[in-house]
């Protein structure tokens, strides 16, 4: 019997683990993969409060650290199904149910990839699936923004106030996202559209030096670019939950900023949770609200 079982070893996990155990309570965090979470794959970290730079990697290390020193139980292991059984949750880890009094999924997203050869090897090295994260790197240089969607849009219009040159790369035809962006982005005078395209290679050996794109028409382009920003959307690792939790059509839990889920006792913090900002500030801002409510939760 536990008190409290964190799904998921991210920056959202990590600081609800972080702030159980200041509180006296000892949870269980279990992570399927590798403990940091997406940060860890971010060469550098400059936007996060009190620190001026580290990379993500080093972050994600002493978060890890600071909750495994503060007495936190970590456990690599599939965590599965969440069922009720009167005023106890039971989880499903490794094929084993594990008992507890409240649950925080953190199990966050996973960007979705170009599916392109070499892409992971260049992640961080000229592709990044952040703009907000990693744009300052690329600060006077040519960037490319591959999606038509709001979030695409907006990451090209934050690049056009840092790149030298922003193209926006789209297969369809028609951009899907916000007009008002569409028409925003229209007036950058150092930004232009490549619609009915598609990223076909990535050039470059060890960092990023362009992309050859091809239309629907069968041309192909070489865009010189030091940056690739990748923004067709993210899948959330909640499959395993969806019987246990209401979730949104694209996957997400449905919880508001008290991270409170449809179920009585379990709470959803980060990326895996419907909300408009996804930042590694967000993910612990989630990670202490809803360890207080299983706080609450147990000394009720």
């Amino acid at each position: 019997m536990r008190d409290v079982i964190i799904i998921g070893g991210g920056t959202a996990g990590l600081t609800a683990a972080l702030y159980l155990t200041r509180a006296g309570v000892k949870p269980l965090l279990v992570e399927a993969g590798g403990f940091g979470g997406q940060i860890t794959s971010s060469p550098m970290v400059e936007n996060y409060p009190g620190i001026s730079s580290i990379s993500g990697m080093e972050f994600a290390d002493r978060l890890m650290q600071q909750a495994a020193d503060s007495g936190t139980d970590m456990e690599l292991a599939d965590a599965g199904a969440i069922s009720r059984n009167g005023e106890k949750l039971s989880v499903l880890i490794d094929g084993v149910d594990t008992e507890c009094r409240a649950v925080i999924i953190a199990v966050g997203a996973k960007h979705r990839e170009l599916q392109l050869p070499r892409e992971r090897e260049l992640c961080g090295r000229g592709v990044s699936y952040c703009a907000v994260c990693d744009g300052a790197f690329y600060k006077g240089q040519p960037t490319a923004v591959v999606g038509g969607g709001s979030s695409a849009l907006q990451s090209a219009l934050y690049l056009s106030q840092i790149s030298s040159a922003v193209t926006l790369i789209h297969r369809r035809e028609e951009l899907r996202g916000d007009k008002l962006l569409y028409e925003r982005l229209g007036k950058q005078k150092n930004v232009s559209f490549l619609l009915g395209a598609q990223v076909q290679e990535l050039i470059g050996d060890n960092e990023l030096s362009g992309v050859s794109v091809r239309d629907n028409k069968g041309n192909t382009y070489n865009v010189a670019v030091n940056g690739l920003f990748v923004c067709v959307g993210q899948t959330p690792n909640t499959a395993p939950f969806a019987g246990a939790v209401a979730l949104d059509e694209s996957g997400y839990v449905l919880a508001g900023e008290d991270c409170k889920t449809s179920m009585e006792g379990v709470f959803a913090a980060g990326d895996c949770r419907r909300k408009a900002v996804r930042q590694l500030t967000t993910a612990a801002s989630d990670g202490a609200t809803a360890a207080m409510g299983a706080l609450n939760v147990l000394n009720a």
